[in-house]
């Protein structure tokens, strides 16, 4: 991900999560810390005829990657483009040397939750009122780090 895809990007946001979207500046943040020598952050995008249609980030700090966020246009659901985005996070984690992998994600998110399940995310916990404004709590997961052979495979194009 880089500047110019932000718009997009906060388009897709805003549609997606409209209650608890990111603001520009949380991704500017987020940016600032994704280039350079002593860069922990990995931000990417997915296009499909020129169309930003996912994206996802990933922050990794002593050890430990947390997927700060992942999303795909909601004409992509059930393509396998968050398993693939996914996927490309979990690389970055191992290339940042992370023992871990941790999220939060939506108790009322089924949908997403059976994704994290499928490559190896275990609940740990709950974060009370998370998401704001809506007030909805977050299910924390963490999945250790794993060899490439334990990986999961991911199908699709």
């Amino acid at each position: 991900m880089r500047w110019w895809d932000l718009e997009p990007v906060l388009a897709l946001e805003h549609d997606l999560f409209p209650e608890d979207a990111w603001s520009p500046g949380m991704f500017w943040s987020e940016l600032a810390h994704a280039r350079g020598p002593l860069a922990t952050r990995r931000y990417l995008v997915a296009e499909q005829g020129g169309r930003i249609v996912g994206y996802g980030g990933l922050a990794a700090v002593d050890g430990t990657g947390d997927v700060q966020t992942i999303a795909t246009a909601r004409d992509q659901w059930g393509t396998g483009l968050g398993g693939r985005l996914l996927t490309a996070l979990l690389g970055a984690a191992t290339a940042f040397e992370c023992h871990e992998v941790l999220l939060e994600v939506r108790v009322d998110n089924v949908r997403a939750q059976r994704l994290y399940t499928r490559f190896g995310f275990e609940p740990i916990g709950f974060r009370r009122g998370y998401y704001q404004p809506g007030n909805v709590d977050a299910l924390v997961m963490r999945r250790p780090s794993q060899t490439s052979s334990e990986a999961p495979s991911v199908q699709g194009t």
